[in-house]
């Protein structure tokens, strides 16, 4: 999880992608206790209040959940979660604008097609 930090986005925003390319990448597992926000606030030198608010976004996703006393945890069906969510925000934000440009220079659908299998 040691990765760094940019000025790029909210660092808040960092961490909680950061805590889900680990569970993408199966470096935390479901039901795997996560870093606390102390630990992270030591591990990245910023606040805890922010790495609070990174984790809590993921608690709003329903990626990770608290158990009372220990931490927090990655949930159950996580890993499937982020990549379902991750599916459909790529879709959103590259594929519609992609098409949406293809359509307004009269690239039909078959030669978008054909175009994206010659890139390989």
């Amino acid at each position: 999880m040691q990765e760094f930090l940019t000025q790029e986005k909210s660092i808040y925003l960092q961490i909680s992608e950061l805590l889900e390319n680990d569970i993408l990448r199966d470096i935390l597992l479901e039901e795997e206790r996560v870093p606390s926000t102390n630990e992270l606030a030591k591990l990245y030198v910023i606040n805890p209040a922010t790495a609070a608010k990174g984790i809590n976004i993921l608690v709003e996703r329903g990626v990770l959940y608290k158990k009372r006393g220990i931490g927090m945890f990655v949930t159950t069906g996580a890993k499937a979660a982020i990549q379902k969510r991750r599916k459909e925000e790529f879709f959103d934000n590259y594929v519609k604008t992609l098409l949406e440009e293809a359509e307004s220079l009269g690239i039909s659908k078959e030669e978008l097609i054909g175009m994206l299998q010659n890139a390989k």
